[in-house]
């Protein structure tokens, strides 16, 4: 089993000492990527401010600056390693400064990373987070270079509850790494096998956040619907989950259709804390292309199971994740994936242009279509979804929804913004005292990514 250790050792180890010397030593957390990223980084977060460590917003004010990285596209890659070359001259005019370079590309590039970067000192894996202390005191003492990435397989053991900040709404990671290999994806050389968290201590963690002001949960995994521990599966799960007083809100993700069950669906149409909320990412039309992206689906068995959705839940939003330009994506296997935009009618999707990923098994193919075409699929893609997603939201207006308010718009301080059980964000008048509750709202307007309303009079 797979839980994080974290050991407090009352200034003890290496983060006490700076603390004791320095006073209140100071640290900065850059997070790229998913939503696992933001979890690991406030997991890191809450394992500093255990030890007395201030956090400050900017690089040039800390003791110690993590860069918590993802490489599941080239562009997200791209952008952490240029955040990471603008810290050398940072580290050349303080070079008692502690560079750590954390998270997928840390997994996937360790010691070659400190050979490109040698103003970095340490590179820590995603399954070494635990050990950050200690590798961190080593660095401070002998003055080494460190690239920690050799846990990728291993246990790690859970044997202190963290402290994390209260907050609306809350990251819980379920579960972490991989199975499925699809053939683009790096996640599984870099975040490892699947290993799921035993209920007990995911239950007691929410229960916790709840007790500090959390309203909302969005339970994480790369591949949620993969969950077990014992005999407990991820429906079995969503139902204890929802038995916690007090949590308003359940969402999830990411959902592999190929593992979205029918008890799933059941499971969300009849327990009112989960958010009628599926992303179910199809990544492709054509069969051909899903076979060679290793699915484990086809198109008639994702419209099969958008179907059930909405026959047992009729307001379900759905997204999902489309990708164009995969090697040998010929224009037809296109245009099969812009069919099943106009089947499926999707609220919102995710769409991107394949790129290589170091270490797939894609990357030994040609990447054989030119990156113009890339680019004219992908803006027709997003053309038409786009159409599709203020149709579907237009559609909206005149309807009462849910509304968790969640803070200012960010136009106007005059306005709050907030979202509805579908995720979908909403824009009403108001102030700052809406923040946390859930109104009921009724729409007025529609754009593609956003909903505008009005709050129904008489509401508490």
């Amino acid at each position: 089993m797979l839980f994080w250790t974290f050991q407090i050792m009352n200034g003890k180890d290496f983060l006490g000492r700076m603390a004791l010397q320095n006073g209140a030593t100071r640290y900065c957390i850059i997070t790229y990527g998913c939503q696992m990223n933001d979890s690991d980084s406030e997991t890191i977060g809450a394992m500093l401010a255990a030890r007395g460590w201030e956090r400050v917003s900017g690089e040039a004010e800390a003791d110690v600056v993590l860069v918590n990285t993802c490489t599941v596209r080239r562009s997200a890659e791209q952008r952490a390693l240029g955040r990471i070359s603008q810290l050398q001259r940072l580290k050349q005019l303080r070079p008692e400064m502690i560079i750590c370079v954390c998270g997928c590309v840390a997994q996937q590039q360790g010691q070659e990373l400190l050979r490109r970067a040698p103003y970095v000192d340490l590179v820590i894996g995603t399954r070494d987070l635990a050990r950050l202390p200690q590798l961190l005191g080593e660095v401070d003492s002998t003055g080494k270079k460190i690239a920690a990435t050799d846990s990728l397989s291993r246990p790690v053991h859970y044997e202190a509850r963290l402290v994390r900040p209260a907050q609306l709404k809350a990251l819980v990671t379920i579960m972490y790494g991989c199975n499925n290999f699809c053939s683009y994806c790096i996640v599984p050389y870099v975040r490892g096998g699947e290993v799921s968290r035993p209920k007990s201590e995911i239950i007691a963690e929410i229960r916790d956040r709840v007790s500090n002001g959390c309203k909302e949960v969005l339970l994480l995994g790369q591949n949620v619907n993969s969950y077990c521990n014992g005999d407990v599966d991820f429906p079995n799960l969503l139902a204890e989950v929802s038995q916690i007083e007090g949590l308003a809100r359940i969402r999830y993700i990411t959902s592999h259709p190929k593992d979205a069950s029918l008890k799933l669906i059941e499971r969300v149409a009849e327990l009112s804390a989960v958010c009628e909320n599926f992303h179910l990412p199809a990544q492709a039309g054509s069969n051909r292309i899903l076979e060679r992206m290793n699915r484990h689906y086809t198109r008639e068995d994702y419209l099969g199971l958008v179907r059930e959705i909405r026959s047992r839940i009729p307001r379900a939003v759905i997204s999902t994740d489309l990708m164009v330009g995969f090697p040998e994506e010929t224009e037809a296997d296109f245009n099969d994936t812009m069919e099943l935009v106009e089947q499926v009618r999707w609220d919102s999707a995710f769409m991107f242009m394949y790129t290589p990923r170091p270490g797939t098994r894609a990357e030994q193919w040609e990447d054989s279509v030119p990156m113009e075409l890339k680019k004219k699929r992908l803006a027709q893609l997003i053309q038409r979804q786009e159409e599709i997603s203020e149709a579907k939201n237009q559609a909206l207006i005149g309807h009462v929804e849910e509304v968790l308010v969640e803070g200012y718009s960010k136009r106007s301080r005059k306005q709050m913004m907030g979202r509805t059980r579908g995720d979908k964000v909403v824009i009403v008048p108001g102030d700052e005292q809406l923040i946390g509750r859930i109104v009921s709202v009724r729409i007025s307007g529609a754009s593609a990514h956003t909903l505008f309303g009005e709050l129904i009079s008489g509401q508490d």
